[in-house]
């Protein structure tokens, strides 16, 4: 069933785009294990030419209002993509288009963000093909290509430096983060933050669970607005981070 905020950005996309627009998907912690107190709603959307500048700018203008808890909902990202860049499937995969609400200040400054690699993409997609929900268009399938294994695995190792630039200031959802990619290098599942988690937990040194537990605890229950974290735990998280970053390595040469 589609929701009234994801009826709003459907509607956003048919008006911006037209007919360009071949399909739009929700992916993401939505078709996964749910929404958790402070999910984005992701959708991916497959364009048939790379949009022009008055496109850009006119689904970044109407996708602020109404994205995020000032708007009354949750925040929104739209990515989109060229399906003659997706398919068939090669590494990077190029994102054409692509809103998130910590982009706002971006998009103030400089515009949208101009199409680019995306190694991400990789990981949406999998888990698109694989849980996806139509909001418009045809099956997912018909317009996207398998994503080898390894291309998911390579995705994740790939986004750890820029996870690590975000630490400060995002530290519940890059540990969680690295501890799903953790999990993907070992086993390939993309899995629910939380599971991910659990996983890595007792994988970890015990000095280094703390941290993790406790983004855990805040993904399962709280808001950013609600975010609080024990008097000395917000100091942990970089070595914490530092013993996922291992914990991946050791997945990629388990016999290092």
């Amino acid at each position: 069933m589609t929701s009234a905020q994801e009826q709003a950005v459907l509607d956003v996309l048919r008006d911006v785009l037209g007919p360009n627009a071949l399909g739009v998907y929700v992916h993401g912690s939505a078709v996964m294990a749910g929404l958790r107190p402070a999910s984005d709603l992701d959708l991916l959307v497959v364009v048939e030419g790379s949009l022009t500048p008055a496109a850009r700018a006119g689904l970044a203008e109407r996708l602020i209002p109404i994205s995020g808890p000032q708007a009354g909902g949750r925040s929104i990202e739209v990515t989109v993509v060229v399906a003659g860049q997706v398919r068939p499937w090669r590494y990077p995969p190029i994102a054409d288009f692509l809103y998130g609400d910590w982009l706002r200040d971006e998009i103030a400054t400089s515009g949208p963000p101009r199409p680019g690699a995306m190694p991400n993409l990789a990981i949406e997609i999998r888990t698109l093909l694989a849980h996806g929900r139509i909001l418009d268009g045809p099956p997912p399938a018909e317009l996207l290509d398998p994503v080898p294994p390894g291309d998911v695995q390579r995705a994740g190792r790939d986004g750890i430096p820029g996870l690590l630039a975000d630490l400060t200031g995002d530290e519940r959802n890059v540990l969680l983060t690295l501890a799903r990619i953790a999990v993907t290098v070992a086993t390939d599942a993309i899995v629910d933050k939380a599971e991910a988690a659990a996983w890595a937990l007792p994988r970890l040194p015990e000095q280094h669970r703390p941290a993790l537990a406790h983004a855990r605890l805040l993904y399962l229950t709280s808001t950013y607005a609600d975010e609080t974290w024990p008097a000395g735990l917000l100091e942990r998280v970089p070595a914490s981070a530092a013993a996922l970053v291992d914990l991946i390595a050791a997945q990629v040469n388990p016999s290092a």
